[in-house]
C-alpha cells in the first residue's frame, strides 16, 4: 500500500504541480517591447476615440514599420465591478467595450495592451484587481488583451512576489499569452525574482518630463531622464530576453528641446529599455517623429543578444557607454550632461574594453580596423585608423555603431 501510496504521489505530483508553479508565458519579449502608453500625456483623460486614433496615427506615421506594437490603455478605463465581480469598462469612455477596441487594434497589425493594480484601487483610485486577479485575466483573454501593466497602489499587508505571482498564474490559466509588466517602482527590488514571473519589471519611481531634475511632491518624487539613467547602475545582469529591467516610459515629444529627446530616447536603447512612448502620436512634430522611429538606434534596443549596456567611463560631464552587439558589432554612446558643447577625442589605439558579463572584449587597438557609423547622421563616419574628434552639443548624445572593417582577400 505504501509502494502504490507512492506511485500515486509521484503521478500527481508529476500531473499537478507543473500547473500549479506555471507563471508567465515564455518567449513573448525575446526583445525589449516597443509601444506606447497613454498616462504620461492624457493622465485619466483616455477613450476609445483616442485609443483608435493613436493606432491609426501609429500605423500612419510609420512607428509601426520601425517595431512599434503595443498600444497600451493605462489608468482610469476601468469605473466598476458587475455583480459576479467581473471588471466593467466605463461605458461612456468606450461606449463599444475593449473587446471591440481590440478587434479595431489587431485589425491595424497592432496589439493592445491594458492597466490593473494589485491592491483594492488602482493608482487613480479605479477598482483593482486584489482578490479578482483570476476574473480578470479571464476577462483580459477573452477581450484579447495582449500586454497587461499591472501597478503597485493600494497594497497594504501584500507581498509582491506573492501578488505578482498569483497575477501571472491567473494569466497562464485564462490561456492567452500576454506581456505582464510588472510596475511596483523597484520597491520590492523586482529584478531579483520577476524573470520568472513577469517580462519586464520598473525598476524607480516615475519619470517626469524633464531632463535633469526631480519633481518633488512631499511624500514622494518623480525623477528627470538622467536620474533614472543613474539609478540603473548595478542592474545590468537582471536583464535579458524576455525579463527586462523597466525605467519608466519615454517623455519624448512632452516638452524637452530636440537635444535632450535624442539624448533620452539614445539611453533607453542603450540600456535595452521598453520603448513604450508616451506623447501625443496624433500631433508629433517632425523632429519627435525623427526620434522615434530612428531605426538604427531601435536595431541597438532590439538587437537579439539582449545585453543592457553600461556606462564605461565618465570625463568632464562626458559619459561613455558600451553595449555589446551580435556579430561581435559594439555600439558605443557619449553622453553630453553639462549644459555646455563638450569636445572628445577618442584615440581607437588606446581603447580597450573588457565586458566581464557577457565575456565579449571590444580591442581597436590592434590590426583591426573597426567602420564607424553615426546614428543619428545615418552615415558612415570613418574608421578607427584615424582618432575621433568631435563636439557634441549641450545635453546630447553620440551614438556610434562599428563593426570589424572587412579586408579584401589576397590573391
Amino acid at each position: 500500500m505504501k509502494k502504490f501510496n507512492s506511485i500515486f504521489f509521484f503521478i500527481i505530483s508529476f500531473l499537478i504541480i507543473p500547473s500549479i508553479y506555471a507563471q508567465k508565458f515564455e518567449g513573448l519579449a525575446k526583445t525589449p517591447p516597443l509601444g506606447w502608453n497613454s498616462w504620461n500625456k492624457f493622465g485619466c483623460n483616455v477613450s476609445e476615440k483616442l485609443i483608435m486614433e493613436t493606432a491609426d496615427a501609429m500605423v500612419v506615421s510609420g512607428m509601426k514599420d520601425a517595431g512599434y506594437q503595443y498600444v497600451v490603455i493605462d489608468d482610469c478605463w476601468q469605473i466598476a465591478r458587475d455583480s459576479l465581480g467581473f471588471i466593467v469598462a466605463d461605458p461612456q469612455r468606450f461606449p463599444s467595450g475593449i473587446k471591440a477596441l481590440a478587434d479595431y487594434i489587431h485589425s491595424k497589425g497592432l496589439k493592445l495592451g491594458i492597466y490593473s493594480c494589485a491592491g483594492d484601487k488602482t493608482c487613480a483610485g479605479r477598482p483593482g484587481s486584489r482578490g479578482h486577479e483570476y476574473q480578470d485575466a479571464l476577462m483580459y483573454a477573452k477581450w484579447g488583451v495582449d500586454y497587461l501593466k499591472y501597478d503597485w497602489c493600494s497594497t497594504e499587508n501584500l507581498n509582491a512576489l506573492g501578488a505578482y505571482t498569483t497575477m501571472s498564474r491567473a494569466i497562464r490559466e485564462a490561456g492567452r499569452p500576454i506581456v505582464l509588466s510588472i510596475c511596483e517602482c523597484g520597491s520590492n527590488q523586482p529584478w531579483l525574482w520577476g524573470k520568472e514571473v513577469g517580462h519586464l519589471w520598473r525598476t524607480t519611481g516615475d519619470i517626469y518630463n524633464c531632463f535633469d531634475c526631480i519633481q518633488d511632491y512631499g511624500s514622494w518624487k518623480s525623477w528627470g531622464a538622467m536620474q533614472i539613467l543613474d539609478m540603473q547602475e548595478g542592474l545590468r545582469q537582471y536583464a535579458g530576453p524576455d525579463h527586462w529591467n523597466d525605467p519608466d516610459m519615454l517623455e519624448v515629444g512632452n516638452g524637452m528641446s530636440n537635444n535632450e529627446e535624442r539624448a533620452h530616447f539614445s539611453m533607453w536603447a542603450m540600456l535595452a529599455a521598453p520603448l513604450m512612448a508616451g506623447n501625443d502620436l496624433r500631433n508629433m512634430n517632425s523632429q519627435t517623429l525623427s526620434v522615434l522611429t530612428n531605426k538604427e538606434v531601435i536595431a541597438i534596443n532590439q538587437d537579439s543578444l539582449g545585453i543592457q549596456g553600461f556606462r564605461y567611463a565618465v570625463n568632464d560631464s562626458v559619459e561613455t557607454w558600451i553595449k555589446p552587439l551580435v556579430n561581435n558589432e559594439w555600439a558605443i554612446f557619449y553622453l553630453n550632461r553639462s549644459k555646455s558643447p563638450k569636445n572628445i577625442l577618442v584615440d581607437w589605439k588606446k581603447f580597450s574594453v573588457k565586458d566581464d558579463l557577457s565575456g565579449k572584449t571590444l580591442d581597436t587597438t590592434d590590426k583591426n580596423l573597426f567602420v564607424i557609423r553615426d546614428l543619428w547622421q545615418k552615415k558612415e563616419i570613418g574608421d578607427t585608423k584615424k582618432n575621433l574628434s568631435i563636439t557634441i552639443p549641450p545635453h546630447d548624445v553620440l551614438c556610434l555603431r562599428i563593426k570589424q572593417k572587412q579586408t579584401k582577400p589576397s590573391i
